[in-house]
């Protein structure tokens, strides 16, 4: 389509922009949208992913549509666009009034947009789609794509339609985009969303100025205590992320009483809250933002110097995403974790909530009978279900092989007869089942990198298939010291001693004489990130990371694994399966 692609796209980066110099995973992924290739663009928070579409919008001669999963994120990313003049944009959701969205429909049917922000929940609505496929859109870009993936730890129904929903709009070319996705949740974000031998962009998942850190606890009022006088001495602006509303309430009133500004965010206030509190907060009126997960997507401010957790995460895929939100200018910042082992059983609570076999049932039953199509409008009525479990039943269903949804409704393609719906509900039990397997052990790797007395950094890498050789220097267990604080000791005030005494007995254990595993062992395996391997009961899996004379291994059925390099050899428990291709 041009002759130079490279040339043209840095001339537009500065003509339309501003912008000097585009870095080279951006430049390689905005010539492979522009060759019109399906791509997934993983690159850190801050490291300017919405500028692989921004820039080609300019030169595509039609709309892109932008899936974003927040309306706060597209009111951010829209008006951002506004304000430079760049790009013509505009947003269609159901928080703005009528008029706003009527006119918005009015600028692209006219063909005076560049780029279209829409929620996914829009892409479900027949009247949204017709509209936009009328406009002929020419790359649909999803962002936040992890929330596509069953592997993802932001798990949305809705985004499991965007792959009928490109092919109503003309199948034109998908922009995957996410700060977090090892190697097998990009295979499932292309299967899903229905990829043609997408390019695949990954810049890397160090932050290398973000020090890590971990406090380990026992008492729940000693842990709260710690996160307030914490955030209270950090350098500011901060985020804390609490696990729940109340949690977060609780915090920002006590971190108020210390004379701080502050807020809390989440789902339980208004949107008009919300949206001051976020407002402030990148203008700077704010010291520290209490929030739920939900917090901080999206939102383009560079200085935020600490991120600290009064709570562990469900996974580290959500921990990655979140502390990722701080040190985007590149200065110093910390990432700190309050860290009690109890928590881990809340986070395996809510990972392993099983679905309801008379209500898969209901709706197995009432598709097998329709013969046909059946609108969601009509399930939810004749099953009695609400919108949100409905779609939760379809989805397992549909993983299942026993139903096909599509933007006109669902079909039974399970078989008939009664045994047709009673193994239905079953294969869709047993595709939960291992969804919950997999959720598990992301809630002990978790674990594991709370509880690691080697480089959590190395640790944290590893779980995205990244190597990293040595120790860092900037984690706590490789001689990091937070920013205020004179020595390691001020570090614990507030942990349980006993924790203490534990994690530095372990670092004694690992100092002096290297590593606890022999490095002759990993040196000589054959299991290196990303190798293919079976095992006879776990089926097959990809080597993730290996150190320390372990490797850990994410299979398919039952989540991650981590297993000694030494057992494994001498048991011959790992078989190396050939790559692909040959």
């Amino acid at each position: 389509m041009f002759a130079l692609p490279s040339r043209r796209l840095r001339a537009t980066a500065r003509r339309v922009f501003g912008w000097q110099k585009l870095r080279p995973a951006q430049l390689a992924a905005m010539k492979a949208v522009m060759k019109r290739r399906d791509v997934i663009a993983v690159m850190p928070t801050g490291a300017g992913k919405s500028a692989i579409y921004q820039v080609p919008a300019a030169l595509l001669g039609g709309p892109a549509v932008v899936v974003s999963p927040l309306i706060a994120l597209q009111r951010d990313q829209m008006q951002g666009l506004l304000d430079s003049g760049a790009l013509r944009a505009a947003a269609v959701n159901s928080a703005q009034r009528r008029s706003d969205n009527d006119s918005a429909w009015e600028r692209i049917s006219a063909s005076s947009i560049d780029v279209v922000f829409l929620a996914p929940e829009q892409l479900a609505k027949d009247e949204v789609l017709d509209r936009l496929a009328a406009a002929r859109p020419r790359l649909l870009v999803v962002d936040e794509a992890h929330c596509v993936s069953s592997w993802g730890h932001d798990f949305r129904p809705d985004y499991l339609r965007l792959r009928h929903a490109r092919e109503r709009l003309g199948d034109p070319p998908v922009l995957a985009l996410t700060a977090s996705a090892a190697a097998p949740v990009r295979r499932d974000i292309a299967e899903r969303l229905g990829m043609d031998d997408p390019v695949e962009i990954v810049a890397g998942f160090d932050r290398p100025n973000i020090a890590l850190e971990v406090a380990a606890f026992q008492d729940e009022a000693a842990k709260n205590r710690f996160v307030v006088e914490r955030a209270a001495v950090e350098e500011k602006p901060g985020v804390v992320y609490a696990t729940t509303r109340r949690a977060a309430d609780t915090l920002a009133r006590e971190l108020c009483g210390l004379g701080l500004d502050a807020e809390s965010y989440h789902a339980g206030r208004t949107s008009t809250d919300r949206g001051d509190v976020q407002d402030r907060f990148l203008a700077g009126g704010l010291d520290v933002v209490v929030a739920t997960s939900a917090f901080g997507m999206g939102i383009d401010k560079a200085d935020v110097r600490f991120v600290l957790h009064a709570s562990v995460p469900g996974s580290l895929d959500a921990y990655y995403q979140e502390i990722g939100r701080a040190g985007r200018d590149g200065a110093p910042a910390r990432a700190i974790l309050a860290y009690r082992h109890k928590d881990l059983g809340l986070q395996r609570f809510f990972a392993a909530g099983a679905p309801d076999a008379e209500v898969l049932a209901r709706v197995a039953e009432r598709l097998r009978k329709a013969g046909g199509k059946v609108r969601a409008t009509a399930l939810r009525t004749e099953c009695d279900l609400s919108a949100t479990r409905l779609s939760a039943a379809l989805n397992l269903l549909e993983e299942a092989g026993a139903v096909r949804t599509a933007r006109d409704g669902s079909r039974w393609t399970g078989g008939g007869g009664g045994d047709g719906v009673d193994a239905a509900v079953h294969a869709a039990l047993a595709v939960d089942a291992t969804h919950r397997k997999l959720e598990q052990s992301r809630v002990d790797m978790m674990r594991g990198y709370a509880e690691t007395v080697d480089c959590r950094r190395r640790f944290l890498l590893g779980y995205f298939g990244e190597t990293a050789a040595g120790s860092c220097g900037s984690c706590d267990n490789c001689g990091g010291r937070p920013s205020g604080l004179p020595d390691g000791r001020a570090l614990r005030a507030g942990a349980d001693e006993p924790a203490a005494r534990g994690r530095r007995a372990g670092r004694r254990r690992s100092a002096g004489g290297g590593r606890p595993a022999g490095r002759s062992e990993a040196a000589a395996h054959p299991y290196r990130p990303g190798v293919r391997v079976r095992h006879e009961q776990w089926g097959d899996g990809e080597v993730m990371s290996e150190g320390d004379g372990k490797v850990t291994v994410l299979f398919s059925s039952v989540g991650y694994r981590t297993l000694s390099v030494a057992v494994v050899t001498d048991r011959r428990l790992l078989a190396r399966l050939p790559e692909p291709g040959r």
